[in-house]
């Protein structure tokens, strides 16, 4: 009796080793909700502001564009603390805790740059222009006041940019690195999962260009790919949810080449950008290219 009682002790106790080894199913709910909130509420938010009536949101108060933002700025982080709890092994609280702090804050700082920089587009502003070289702002007087719109410009387009972006990726990186399984036969994405590489490779395309991250969005995908290769070491495989962030990292790196190439000789873009890593923005493009022709 005793020993028949071991036997399915231990056969219980390998069980349980057996389903602590076994990777995570793919998170079809987060990821589609993470990937349909970034194209509605992100991507959506300008082209809602300029085909919704300007009658129904007048210039001195905040535009529907605005609203998708502050539903943005919380839905984000609640879906990013919902893919940490999901995570394979622990990850470090405070880090993760002070990282969504900061998203908040750098996503509400960009918020009020963005609402404002927008807004001047019904007045003829021009993106692809320099704060400076814009018609409506080189001829105001006092000229100091070509210097706020400057700070405004660096509170939407560098600190808010920076203290949004830098945690979101952290915390991603952070949550791929638990994403790896001793089984090479789990090593597999799901049917789900493939359709959604498309839609949310794009998404961050437009996130690396539009918010002029490449150089952290490339730090970031050799940190993981170099994860990749040490874990491959240890005979350790990515997962569907690791494989799915990875191949929309990768197909992301592929459309801002192919984006980079197209637009390479452009002289306006060139002289807006002309650092020594050229990423033209969407919005730049189109301000140039598309309403100018309108």
């Amino acid at each position: 009796m005793r020993n028949r009682r071991l036997t399915k002790s231990k056969q219980h106790g390998s069980g349980n080793t057996e389903e602590a080894a076994r990777a995570p199913p793919f998170h079809l709910d987060l990821w589609f909700y993470f990937t349909l909130q970034n194209w509605v509420l992100d991507f959506g938010r300008p082209i809602a502001m300029l085909v919704f009536p300007l009658e129904w949101f007048p210039l001195n108060k905040p535009s529907v564009g605005d609203y998708f933002h502050m539903a943005y700025n919380v839905i984000t982080p609640f879906l990013l603390l919902k893919l940490v709890e999901r995570s394979p092994r622990t990850l470090p609280r405070s880090i993760t805790y002070v990282s969504i702090i900061t998203f908040i804050m750098g996503a509400s700082i960009h918020l009020v740059g963005d609402s404002v920089n927008h807004r001047l587009l019904f007045s003829g502003y021009q993106h692809h222009l320099s704060v400076r070289e814009n018609p409506i702002i080189k001829n105001l007087k006092p000229e100091t006041l070509i210097d706020s719109f400057e700070l405004l410009y660096y509170y939407d387009e560098y600190l808010g940019h920076c203290m949004w972006y830098i945690p979101f990726f952290l915390i991603l990186f952070m949550y791929f690195s638990g994403c790896f399984t001793a089984c090479k036969g789990e090593s597999v994405m799901p049917g789900p999962a493939l359709l959604l590489v498309a839609p949310s490779g794009l998404y961050y395309w437009y996130l690396v260009t539009e918010g002029q991250i490449f150089i952290l969005f490339i730090f970031t995908f050799f940190a993981m790919l170099a994860l990749v290769l040490h874990q491959k070491r240890k005979r350790l495989f990515l997962d569907s949810n690791g494989l799915f962030l990875f191949s929309s990292f990768a197909l992301t790196l592929l459309l801002v080449a192919l984006w980079v190439a197209w637009l390479w000789n452009d002289p306006v873009l060139r002289k807006k950008y002309p650092g020594v890593i050229y990423v033209p923005e969407p919005w730049a493009f189109y301000t140039l290219h598309v309403s100018s022709h309108h």
